[in-house]
């Protein structure tokens, strides 16, 4: 085919009964002259129209099944929610919401009211609030206690976390002055004591989530950073990333932390503690009080959704935890595992490897976790991707591990059944 002979956008586009076609048909012919020119023949136009108007239509932000291993995956949308979270966004999206409204009084409520409750029953925090990520909580939290002051921090915590989020970078932006202390490897609670002075507004810790130094290293415990705030009449602030609600190996949890001392709490909802993406923080009723007084609170306070789904999953963890997906897949043994990988290798007729799965989100680092992949060609990664649902592994070796930890037993079916398309595609 030459230039010439490719149709009209009108001509292209005639008959079809979508108001779409105009702009899909001239993208299908940018696309056909360039690869004329390139010495392509652009095949079957009305095929590829019609292609192009569905991919057009569909929706972007899709379903994945994720068989990389990690289990809090940034690029897949971190933490899956409970079945119960789920129901409960899907009943307030259904209409309209008692958000702001106080049902038993028939006046304005506070949407903190309707998950307030409950962090504070699981902390043991006096007051709680909830904005839409961590980085927002803290950004408040220094914007509403240490704007145009000093906060006082260790070497070894100015942090980078994914997509360039700097610690540093977000204490600037609130107004707040930074005072380093200490080394990278080693800071000590008298550094904190000698770097206080009349313009200093807080202390703050910021938990290393998503790294470790190791070695010659020391850092303060927080009840010593809680004696020297004491003395000095200021606040602490604990900043601890990806944060649990549960008991951990090497992850603080909120209520120790409130526990040893520390008056400020923050941390995240989509990670440990397998909710929505949002921020949380707890601690003093008179702080809490402040940060949401202060105007950029208004500026990041989460929706009605993110709530809906933090108060499901929230009251998960009073009777049932293991029904959050994330708990669920850190807790399941080798065994169950292996058996899932043995069962999607017999449907397609793969092979199963060890490996190791990750955490991920920038929690435990060092946390390796046996695991068990189904091994298929490595020419399968890009189909899989491109299929319905999209299927997500890891290219390993010269081939594509379907790594089973981060698989549910309901899904096994659905990737044997992706495969096969994939490999008949």
């Amino acid at each position: 085919m030459e230039l010439r002979d490719l149709p009209s956008v009108d001509e292209l586009a005639r008959g079809l009964d979508d108001p779409l076609a105009i702009e899909a048909a001239r993208t299908v012919l940018d696309r056909a002259r360039e690869e004329i020119r390139s010495g392509a023949d652009p095949g079957d136009l009305p095929g590829r129209l019609a292609a192009e108007l569905r991919a057009v239509r569909a929706p972007s932000l899709r379903r994945v099944l994720n068989a990389t291993g990690v289990i809090v995956h940034t690029n897949l949308g971190r933490a899956p929610l409970a079945e119960e979270a789920i129901a409960q966004v899907v009943e307030t999206a259904r209409g309209y919401s008692n958000l702001e409204l106080d049902l038993t009084e028939g006046t304005r409520g506070s949407r903190q009211d309707h998950v307030a409750a409950l962090l504070r029953r699981l902390t043991g925090a006096d007051a709680a609030l909830v904005v839409n990520n961590n980085a927002a909580a803290v950004l408040l939290a220094l914007a509403a206690l240490g704007e145009g002051r000093e906060v006082v921090v260790s070497r070894g915590e100015l942090i980078e976390i994914g997509d360039g989020f700097r610690i540093p970078d977000v204490l600037m932006r609130s107004g707040a002055r930074l005072v380093e202390v200490g080394t990278t490897n080693r800071t000590r609670a008298k550094d904190y004591e000698k770097a206080v002075g009349p313009d200093t507004a807080l202390l703050l810790r910021v938990h290393q989530s998503n790294f470790r130094v190791v070695g010659f290293t020391e850092l303060p415990r927080l009840e010593e950073l809680a004696a020297v705030a004491r003395r000095h009449g200021l606040p602490l602030v604990d900043d601890q990333g990806s944060g649990a609600l549960l008991d951990l190996p090497g992850e603080p949890t909120a209520k120790e932390s409130l526990a040893a001392g520390t008056d400020l709490v923050c941390f995240s909802g989509d990670k440990l503690l397998g909710g929505p993406q949002a921020g949380i923080v707890v601690g003093r009723a008179d702080l809490v009080e402040r940060l949401r007084r202060h105007p950029l609170q208004r500026a990041v306070r989460a929706d009605k959704l993110t709530l809906a789904a933090l108060e499901g999953t929230l009251r998960l963890y009073l009777d049932t935890p293991e029904r959050i997906p994330v708990l669920r897949m850190l807790a399941q043994d080798t065994a169950t595992v292996r058996a899932r990988a043995e069962r999607l290798a017999s449907l397609v007729g793969g092979s199963v490897e060890e490996t190791v799965g990750r955490v991920g989100g920038g929690a435990l680092p060092l946390a390796e976790l046996p695991s068990f992949a189904c091994a298929v060609e490595e020419s399968l990664a890009a189909p899989l991707r491109h299929g319905e649902p999209p299927v997500v592994g890891v290219v390993r070796d010269g081939k594509l591990l379907l790594d089973c930890l981060t698989l549910a037993d309901t899904e096994i079916d659905e990737v044997a059944a992706a495969v096969s398309a994939a490999r008949h595609g």
